[in-house]
Formats: C-alpha cells, structure tokens, sequence
C-alpha cells in the first residue's frame, strides 16, 4: 500500500526589508534633480554647448548696452528705446522667418541668421573702439540683431523636436534654459568686471564676439533638418496668416502667450537696473541683472519633477503669478541682498513658465506648423521683455521707480488670476501620457 503524504509547504518569504535610508535618499534626489538623459544624444548636446557659450557672450553685450546708453544720455526713457528698437524687426522677421523655416532645411537658416549676429557683435565691438558714442548707431545695430535673433530663435526652436525623441522634448527644454540662465548668471558677472576696465565696452563687446564663435561651430556641425508634411508653398504672408489661424484656434496656445505677454510687459523691471543700482543700492548693478538667472538656475538643477506635471496650463498660470508676486516685493526693498533674493525667487518660476510654454508649444504643433508657431513664440517671448523694457523706462520718468517696478507686476499678477480661470481649454489642459519614441532618421534627427 502506498502511503500518500502532502509535500511540506514552501517556505515563507522573508519579511520585505525596506531600502536603506541613504538608497531612498538618493532615489528621492534622483526623483527631482535635472533630467540629462538628452545629452545622450550628441546633436543636442553640440547644440547646447554652443547655445551656453553663445548665450554668456549675449548677456554681456545685453547688460553692456543699456549701460552705455545710460552712460551717455543719462536717461531711463532712452535705456527703454533700446527694447523699442529692436521690436519692429523681432515681429516682421520672428514671423517671418517661422514661415520660412518651414519650407527650407532649418539648419540652414540658422547658421546663416547666426552669422549675421556674429556680424552686428563686430559692429558694437568696432563702435567702441573708434569711439563714436553715437545713440542712433547702437539702435540701428540693435534692430538689426534682433531680426537676426528672431530668425535663429524660430529655426532652433522648430530644430529640437527632431533632434530628440518626443518623451524627452520637456527635459530637452528644462536643459536649454537651465544652460541659458547659467549664461544668464556668468554674463552680467563678467560684464560687471569688464566693463570697470579702461576701455570696457571694448572688452565686453570682444568677449561676446569670441564666445559666440562656439555657436557657430555648434551649427555647422547640425545635420539637415528639412520640414515634414505638407508645409507652406511660400514663406511670405499667407503662411504667417496660417500659423496665426492655428494659434487663434488653439485656446492653450494663445493662453500660454497671453500670460507671457503679461509677466514681460507687466512685470520686468530690467530696465530700471541701472537706475536703481546707482538711486537705490549704490552700486551693484551686474549682480541686479544676474539674480533672476541665478534664481533659474537653482530651479533648473531641482526640476526633475517638472516633466510629470499633467495639468500644465494651470502650473504655467501659477508659475506666472508666483513670478509676478516676487518681482512686486523686490521693488519694494531697499537692501540689495533682499531684491537680489526676490529677483532670484521670480527668476525659479520663470524657468517653470518657460519650460511649460515652450513643451506646450512643440507638443501641440505638427511638424510642419512648427517654424511658424515656434515664430510667433519668438516675437512673445523677445517682443514682451523690449514692451517690458519701453514699459518701465516710460513709467519711472513719469510716475517714478517705485509705481513702474512694484505697480505694474502687482496688476499683472491680477490679470492673470483673474483671467487664466476665464479660459477654461487652457486651465484645464492635461498633457497626454509619453508616447513611444519615434525612429531616428540617418541624418541624425528624430522623424515625426
């Protein structure tokens, strides 16, 4: 007789011991530290070194130039038409070349429109060094840089949704403005120090003229990057009418450049820094353009939860208010530690706003609307801080520092309260689960 026995019981597992402290740290930090996984890709990461260059010697030259002008009129209003100059050219060809980028290879129009920047930088260097001290000539440059920014901005912006895979557009994003807040940060720090030598708008001008040279290096070594889809036929009016029509019809999108228009015309105050640095602080007007940038900067290396927001068009509006908030408060300090910490604290949610603008923007255009729209995000975003700029210089000789700094960001961050609940499609909108990343094409850029 067989005798039939039950199989002993497997043995239990062993309790779940949880991780270490010190592995729960490091996945926290991990959780929310700066996204690099698109520098694993190498025409990105060409790209951002040459932008991070470029953008050092760019913020020399743009704290240099409100300090020369200032220097030799003495004006607040004059500093503000150094906005005004270049906003006429930063609307016609922002538009113009988003049209125009989506009917040629877009590397081609941005290493072109970069030359011609490297250009205008050798004229301010050669107006220094002679001597001139001629106002209409240093608007003259002005205007035409920023139409060749304009171009560049478009092209570059249309550029990097094809040079890394869909999911990683919002860290993509968050490390180009984290390296341009860095530059943000160096530039008006070197420019402080430069401009304090004998002969130092020579100086500040040069450094601009060298950094820039890397950017150009970056954009020779961009593969081609031709539109895809049925793009405009031409790249003159009618196009730009089209990209307007899609905008007008998209409420999350001209929401997201209603709010920018605000936060730059409203409430920044970068053109009263030299005035307040020499009324209000004594001194110290370098670290004054410096402290918003630094402020990103801090942001940007804690931004790894920025990816996982959903809702973004309700975190942009908020992101916009805190920004709002913290530049009024600065305004109203006369310590030059406590104005650079607010500066820095509006300068954290600004990098927030732009990362989510600019996400929204590349993930809800077609590939072929994209020089467009990524155009008219050019002119919003460049075209609001020069409003900004004309805004404050017009305000502070006519009411004061004090109603054109701390007034007109408390209205902003009532506008945008107030407003951006009205848009409902806009407070709502939820950002779609990643998708699976698209092929990479043998050019070197991710097709659509």
């Amino acid at each position: 007789m067989t005798m039939c026995t039950t199989p002993p019981a497997p043995p239990a597992p062993p309790p779940a011991v949880p991780p270490p402290l010190k592995a729960r740290v490091a996945s926290g930090l991990r959780g929310v530290a700066l996204d690099t996984r698109p520098l694993a890709h190498p025409v990105f990461r060409r790209l951002l070194i040459g932008q991070g260059a470029a953008y050092v010697g760019t913020m020399v030259t743009a704290v240099t130039l409100p300090v020369q002008v200032y220097a030799l009129t003495r004006s607040s209003l004059a500093v503000g038409l150094t906005g005004l100059a270049g906003l006429v050219p930063l609307v016609v060809f922002g538009l113009y070349g988003g049209a125009i980028a989506d009917r040629f290879d877009r590397r081609t129009l941005y290493l072109t429109s970069a030359f011609l920047t490297w250009a205008v930088t050798l004229a301010l260097l050669f107006q220094a060094v002679a001597g001139l001290r001629s106002v209409p000539l240093i608007l003259a440059l002005v205007a035409v840089q920023a139409g060749a920014f304009a171009v560049s901005s478009a092209a570059r912006g249309a550029i990097i949704p094809r040079i890394v895979p869909a999911p990683l557009i919002p860290a993509a994003n968050t490390l180009y403005f984290t390296v341009g807040n860095v530059g943000q940060v160096a530039g008006p720090l070197v420019a402080g120090v430069l401009i304090s030598l004998p002969n130092g708008y020579c100086w500040a001008y040069g450094a601009d003229a060298v950094l820039f040279s890397v950017l150009l290096y970056s954009a020779v070594r961009l593969p081609p990057v031709r539109p895809t889809g049925p793009g405009p036929r031409t790249g003159g009016l009618r196009s730009v009418l089209a990209g307007l029509r899609f905008i007008a019809a998209a409420p999350v999108l001209w929401m997201s450049f209603a709010v920018d228009i605000a936060a730059m015309t409203l409430a920044m105050p970068a053109a009263l820094f030299p005035a307040a640095a020499q009324l209000r602080f004594g001194g110290g007007v370098g670290l004054l353009y410096s402290a918003i940038a630094i402020g990103s900067v801090v942001a940007g290396l804690f931004s790894g939860w920025i990816g996982r927001v959903r809702r973004q068009g309700r975190a942009l509006a908020v992101a916009v208010s805190a920004w709002a908030a913290a530049i009024a408060l600065a305004g109203t300090v006369h310590h030059l530690l406590a104005a650079v910490l607010l500066l820095a604290a509006a300068g954290a949610a600004d990098l927030v706003s732009a990362v989510y603008r600019e996400t929204i923007l590349q993930t809800s255009a077609p590939d072929a609307m994209r020089g467009r729209l990524q155009g008219v995000f050019t002119v919003v975003v460049a075209g609001g801080p020069r409003l900004g700029d004309l805004r404050a210089g017009a305000m502070a000789s006519a009411a004061g520092l004090g109603v054109a700094w701390t007034g007109s960001a408390l209205l902003c961050m009532c506008v945008v309260i107030v407003g951006a609940p009205l848009v409902r499609p806009f407070w709502h909108y939820t950002v779609a689960p990643a998708q699976p990343s698209p092929p990479t094409g043998r050019d070197g850029a991710h097709q659509p």
